[in-house]
This record gives structure tokens, C-alpha cells and sequence, in this order.
């Protein structure tokens, strides 16, 4: 199980260090000087004042900010340096309203922002941080669910998703097993039990796999191993003319841990004569935007090529090249060192943040070149990246027919560059995604064309699934609800459930989500 702590997107190998202490003296021919701040001061006070200042310029809300004397960064510094960074940090994220819900863009919680937040540690200072999307793994595998069904208060412990080439993969667990028994005892029945066991150094399992198979016993201990992110991929029998391709897809990983799956189900799609393909991204976080592309790429037919598939858009001031505070700001390559262009050591201000610099078109890839119908399986922990791929070709709806099948997504429309300043380094939105229409505005999360429920009782690809039944439905007969189960489940203790009322308790950390964007452009000379 990749356990990926940044949960939002941050240009990899270009975060770099902000020095502490900004000048109110402005260099000549700022047109957009830094707003003057003090001199002198602790190092956090400093530290707090340069988020200030980046986020004065370069936060996508950045008109939202009062002034320096008025938002007083410093009033957030305490003894826990984290803290006072991180509450600084969501005050600003709370000072724009998205007038579709009249709550801030960047609400989630009382607490806590959506997009934006502060880590430990500073990337241009060698410390990086744990984003594992190079298909990396250390433990046993297991991505667990609590579940309840009806009235009844009995708790089952399901597998939800199992990462491939952990030792859970290897011992045969798949999406839709039930966990019977733990070291021969009860399985756990609470979020902290099950986060405990998807943690364990080893742990003796016995399970029943899905819909009332066998019941297996095994032993796993935790290893590194490398995971590939596409889960599975499968041809259905055609119907109705309709011959349809099914990808589940885990994460957006780099693309050259991707790339040798998708090669292959995109050529056995093409073998197999697809005209249609259901992708699973219902827990697809995100991932790299390249990785993204060459999805879409895929997946589009050949007669979207160079058509827009989205642009990325910055605040007025990054986009003019106003944001002064970016001269300050170190260009570093993937190894984290300063790139160059001859003599000159770049910085943020030599890159290129214009939108016709930072729109994107398609450029079709691999051999399936026929598909008119998509459909993208969807839910709350779908994010960012996945989001990107759906919003690109809802935009040309006359050369592909896209409908999403399950729940309103995350919404994640926003992405960002690492910011190092002293011991810490910020992530705050400063683009928004968009696009050919210049649609994106989905913060409240998008919500699906048809409704459909995540049976987790059933493996990926199985067509009784709940969502991916509902999506293959819509394909052949073009019904637009959701399709209910063919028969309720049996479970172990002989007890028939109804499973149009499941309950869904989600155990373990927070996911990633996230677009991670690695590629810059410099500005032309």
C-alpha cells in the first residue's frame, strides 16, 4: 500500500528555498514591489512573513489578502513552528469565497484547507518528501473497509483494493474479500483495529473471497516491492455492437512504472476490436500530469488530435510576469540542483506561466483509435489528476460520449509549486486546471452523470458490480440509472443482507490526491 503523504500537486524537483528575510526595498523596475515588511525579527517571524509574501503574489486567490499591517503574519508565531506556519498558512486558504457554495475555496474542515498546507522539512535542503508514485512499496499491501449492511449492526472487515506485487497480491487477496479471522482471533471491528493490521509487520489471515468463494488462510509479512498501478484490464463480449474495454486504474504513477501495462491493455483493446472503455479511477487520487496525459491520450480517438485537452491557469500577476517574489525563488532540476541557462542560475521568474505557454493539446498514442463511448467510474477519493482526464474530454462531445458512474468526486481543480522556506515547505493552489471551454470550476467535487453505488463486496472488473454494471448498462442500452445487484450477498454466518443499504467506514490515512506536475518550460529570450 502506498502510504503518500502530500496530498495535493506539487511540481517534483523544483521546490526551493525562500530566504527568511524580505527586503521592503524593492530591486529597480519591480513594477509589482513585495509589500514592505520588517527587517528584523526571530527566524520564525521572518519564516511567516516570506509565506506572506509568496502568497501576497502567487496564490491563486491572492486578491483575497489584505495587507501586511492588517493580516499581521506574525500574530500566528508560537512555540510549535509547524503550527504557527500551518495556521498561517489556512488563514490565507480561508479568505475567498467560491460563490457557487459561499464557503471558501479551500474549505474542508474547520481546521483544515482542501488544497493548500505546510510540510516539514525543506526540499532544496535535501530533505524529500515521501511521495511515493514511483510504484514503491513497504508493507503488506492491504487497503481495508468497514462495512455494515441494512439495520444490521454487524461489522465486516473487507478488503477494499490490494496493491500489485505487495505480499497481499502475491497471497492471492483481492477488491471483495472478507476477513474472517486475525491471528486466529476475531478481525478487528473499528477503523483503529483494521489501520492497525494494514500496518502490521506480519499478520496471519484467514478469508473468504468474493461472492461466497473459498475460504483460504495465509500468513504475510510486510516487504518492499514494486506495484504496478493499473490494477486489471478485460474485454467484455460485445452487445448491441458494443465492444467494451475495462481499466482499472489505481494511480497515476511515473509513467515509466505505467507505461508497460497500459501499452498492453490498450493493444489487447485494440485486438479485441473496443469501441468502448469503462476506467475505474474510484480511488485514483491523481498522480504525475504526464502520466495523466498519456491515459487520455490513449484512450482518445484519432480525431481528437491537436485539439486543447486543458490549460493550465495562473493568477494575473504569475501570468504577466508581475509576481517580483519569484526572483527569489531557485530553479532546481529533478536531483534538487540549480538549473542553468549558460552562466545565468535560473529562478521561477525565468519560466514560463503564460496561458498559450501552459495549454496542452491532444497527441494521440498507441493503437486503439475507434473509441465513441467512455466512461469513467468515480467517487469521493477520486481526485485531481482523474478529475483532469474527465473534465479534458468532456469538452468535445462530439468526438467521444463520456459519462461518469458512481459518486460526486473530490474536486481538485488546482495545483501548485513547492515553495522551501527556512525548515518547512508550502504548498498553496496557484493554478487552476482547465479546458477547451475554460471549464473547471468543479471545487465542490464533480458530481456523477448517473449514480451508482461502490459495491466493495465485488472484485474490480466484475460486471455485477454495482458501478461497473451500471456503467457496461449505459454502454449497451443507454439507460441512465443506476443497475441494481442480480442477487444480495450471502455472508459467512449464513445471514442473507440487503445490499442496497451498505455503510462504508474508511480505515488507514488519508490518501494521496493530487496532479504532480514535472515538466517547466523557460521563458523565450
Amino acid at each position: 500500500m502506498f502510504k503518500l503523504r502530500i496530498a495535493a500537486a506539487a511540481f517534483i524537483g523544483i521546490a526551493a528555498f525562500a530566504a527568511c528575510k524580505k527586503s521592503g526595498n524593492p530591486s529597480p523596475g519591480d513594477t509589482n514591489p513585495p509589500p514592505t515588511t520588517p527587517s528584523e525579527g526571530t527566524r520564525l517571524q521572518l519564516s511567516l512573513d516570506s509565506l506572506y509574501l509568496f502568497a501576497k503574489q502567487t496564490y491563486l486567490w491572492y486578491d483575497a489578502i489584505p495587507a501586511y499591517e492588517a493580516f499581521n503574519p506574525r500574530q500566528y508565531a508560537r512555540s510549535d513552528e509547524f503550527a504557527s506556519m500551518s495556521d498561517a498558512m489556512f488563514k490565507i486558504t480561508q479568505l475567498k469565497n467560491d460563490p457557487a457554495t459561499n464557503k471558501p475555496y479551500e474549505y474542508l474542515s474547520a481546521t483544515r484547507a482542501k488544497f493548500s498546507y505546510v510540510e516539514k522539512g525543506n526540499l532544496a535542503r535535501g530533505i524529500k518528501a515521501s511521495v511515493d508514485l514511483e510504484g514503491d512499496g513497504n508493507d503488506l499491501g492491504l487497503i481495508l473497509t468497514i462495512v455494515t449492511f441494512g439495520s444490521d449492526p454487524t461489522k465486516f472487515l473487507y478488503v477494499r483494493n490490494v496493491e500489485k506485487g505487495s505480499p497481499a497480491d502475491k497471497a492471492g487477496l483481492t477488491r471483495g474479500c472478507l476477513i474472517t479471522k486475525l491471528n486466529d482471533g476475531n478481525p478487528p471491528s473499528d477503523a483503529a483495529g483494521a489501520n492497525a493490521l494494514m500496518n502490521s509487520a506480519t499478520a496471519k489471515l484467514t478469508f473468504t473471497r468474493p461472492n461466497g468463494g473459498t475460504t483460504s488462510t495465509v500468513t504475510l509479512t510486510k516487504a518492499a516491492y514494486k506495484s504496478d498501478p493499473v490494477v486489471m484490464w478485460k474485454t467484455f463480449p460485445v452487445q448491441n455492437g458494443n465492444k467494451t474495454g475495462y481499466l482499472a486504474l489505481a494511480h497515476f504513477s511515473r509513467q515509466t512504472v505505467a507505461k508497460p501495462s497500459l501499452d498492453a491493455a490498450f493493444a489487447q483493446f485494440a485486438t479485441d476490436g473496443v469501441n468502448a472503455v469503462v476506467v475505474d479511477l474510484r480511488y485514483n487520487g491523481g498522480g504525475y500530469v504526464s502520466t495523466a496525459e498519456y491515459v487520455t491520450n490513449l484512450i482518445a480517438p484519432s480525431g481528437m488530435q491537436t485539439k486543447v485537452m486543458y490549460k493550465q491557469v495562473y493568477n494575473e500577476l504569475v501570468r504577466t510576469g508581475k509576481a517580483t517574489i519569484l526572483k527569489s525563488l531557485p530553479y532546481l532540476d529533478a536531483n534538487y540542483q540549480q538549473v542553468y541557462q549558460g552562466s545565468k542560475a535560473l529562478t521561477y521568474d525565468d519560466l514560463d506561466f503564460s496561458e498559450n505557454g501552459n495549454t496542452y493539446f491532444f497527441n494521440k498514442q498507441g493503437p486503439l483509435t475507434t473509441v465513441k463511448k467512455v466512461v469513467f467510474i468515480v467517487s469521493g477519493a477520486t481526485a485531481s489528476a482523474s478529475e483532469l482526464v474527465i473534465n479534458s474530454f468532456k469538452a468535445w462531445p462530439d468526438n467521444v460520449t463520456v459519462r461518469t458512474v458512481g459518486t460526486k468526486t473530490y474536486g481538485k481543480p488546482v495545483g501548485f509549486f513547492a515553495i522551501g522556506i527556512d525548515k518547512f515547505t508550502v504548498y498553496m493552489a496557484q493554478f487552476s486546471s482547465k479546458n477547451a471551454l475554460s471549464q473547471g470550476d468543479y471545487y465542490g467535487g464533480m458530481t456523477p452523470d448517473i449514480a451508482a453505488q461502490d459495491f466493495i463486496p465485488r472484485d474490480f472488473g466484475d460486471p455485477e458490480e454495482s458501478s461497473l454494471k451500471t456503467a457496461l448498462n449505459w454502454i449497451n442500452t443507454g439507460a441512465t440509472s443506476g443497475a441494481r445487484m442480480a442477487a444480495p450477498v450471502l455472508m459467512t454466518n449464513g445471514k442473507v443482507v440487503n445490499t442496497d443499504n451498505m455503510r462504508i467506514q474508511e480505515v488507514g490515512e488519508e490518501r494521496f490526491n493530487g496532479l504532480v506536475e514535472d515538466r517547466r518550460k523557460v521563458k523565450e529570450q
